[in-house]
């Protein structure tokens, strides 16, 4: 039987390992993102915010699928993700595609804003 004492406060050795391990998850995640036309937000809760330039042939590669952006046309916003195509339009619930929730946040002249999260289960 071992004994050890639980109030043991963490050595620099043993903090700097936990953040160094931390850090690489984080850098694995991210690492699996690349885009065209498009940037990428994701978080370690899986969930991404992509914006997509308009006027562009504009795609990312997020959650392990692609993203794209098929057209726009006023607040109505048709995106591709995981090869299938939805209309998305503002203010609209998330719609389900495959194994994400996709949602429109915003749409200009410039930009297109979803966020594509993976689905829990």
């Amino acid at each position: 039987m071992t004994n050890r004492r639980a109030d043991l406060p963490l050595t620099p050795v043993r903090r700097a390992a936990g953040l160094l391990a931390g850090l690489a998850l984080g850098v694995a995640v991210l690492a699996g993102c690349s885009s065209e036309g498009a940037s990428t937000d994701c978080s370690l809760a899986g969930s991404c915010t992509v914006t997509f330039d308009r006027g562009v042939d504009a795609s990312a590669s997020i959650l392990g699928v692609e993203a794209k952006l098929i057209g726009a046309e006023g607040d109505r916003v048709t995106v591709e993700v995981a090869g299938e195509q939805v209309t998305l339009t503002s203010g609209q619930q998330a719609v389900q595609v495959g194994d994400f929730a996709v949602t429109l946040e915003s749409v200009t002249d410039q930009e297109v804003k979803i966020q594509v999260a993976a689905n829990a289960g």
